[in-house]
């Protein structure tokens, strides 16, 4: 009996063990090596690294103007892009659920932005705001295109947003296709013939029944939104004057360009403990709100 529990545990090991070795090197040390470096003066760089205890988060809460400016923003654009990107993600496979002819087709166009990298599809996207839409501009007479898309604060937030939308809804939409498929068939039908209109089967059942769904939505919404640096460096750097930088970019400008390792961990330990709290709250109130079919 022993020597069983023995040889599974050694299948355990044989199978686990380099998946959880690489998951410690690759996640976990470097976590752990970050916590402590927030409590130094690291410049990234030198191999002289000083105990300053809590010096760098006090500097961030009393003396740091462009984190809290860089953090706002990101906080209204999570907002945004949290709900709208699970909005149109929801509709978009609502549509796609219904017997429509080119639905495999439409599936396929709403998901492939996902696929393409954050960089690429930023740098593409820079080109229709700066080069397609003064075309457009020029050919429609509408002042919409002739807007200063990545040159203004105001114009840049929501090119941003709206590239973020477009990138992030059609994988949300796969996950409410999916969702949307399992809710009974049975149960729609007796609303329907009990008289119930569209909006009431919607808001009544089928929101209800997927919202498993709606959790896992949001958590990867707030997440990405949260996490957001790729589109930010392509489209606007951050500017003008540092308006449209996320956190996630003031970190980088931090820890990399102005050598200031130690404030920049701590930056990022403090961000990633205000993003876990977050995320656990909207769990816990979304997981509430589950109910079976």
């Amino acid at each position: 009996m022993r020597g069983n529990k023995l040889s599974q545990f050694g299948q355990q090991v044989f199978f686990v063990g380099p998946a959880l070795l690489f998951f410690t090197l690759i996640m976990i040390v470097p976590f752990l090596m970050g916590m402590y470096y927030s409590f130094t003066d690291w410049n990234g760089v030198s191999g002289n690294v000083s105990w300053v205890g809590f010096e760098n988060f006090k500097s961030i809460f009393t003396n740091d103007h462009d984190f809290w400016s860089s953090f706002w923003f990101t906080v209204r654009f999570t907002v945004l892009g949290v709900i709208l990107t699970n909005v149109v993600g929801f509709f978009l496979a609502y549509l796609l659920t219904k017997p429509l002819k080119t639905r495999n087709m439409l599936r396929t166009i709403f998901f492939m932005p996902n696929v393409i990298g954050g960089l690429l599809l930023g740098f593409i996207w820079q080109f229709i705001f700066i080069k397609g839409f003064a075309t457009m501009g020029d050919l429609t007479g509408l002042s919409f295109f002739n807007l200063p898309w990545l040159g203004d604060a105001t114009t840049g937030f929501w090119a941003i947003v709206m590239v973020f939308i477009w990138q992030s809804s059609g994988y949300l939409m796969v996950i409410y296709i999916a969702s949307l498929s399992n809710v009974s068939k049975e149960v729609l039908e007796a609303a329907e013939i009990d008289g119930a209109s569209r909006m009431q089967v919607l808001r009544n059942i089928i929101l209800p029944l997927i919202m498993p769904a709606v959790t896992i939505g949001l958590f990867l919404a707030i997440s990405w939104s949260f996490k957001m640096f790729d589109l930010n460096l392509s489209l606007t750097k951050g500017g003008p004057f540092k308006s449209t930088e996320s956190v996630a970019m003031n970190i980088y400008n931090e820890a990399f360009l102005n050598n200031r390792y130690g404030l920049g961990t701590a930056k990022a330990l403090l961000f990633f403990l205000i993003v876990a709290l977050i995320t656990v709250i909207q769990v816990r109130i979304t997981k509430s709100k589950e109910v079976e079919a």
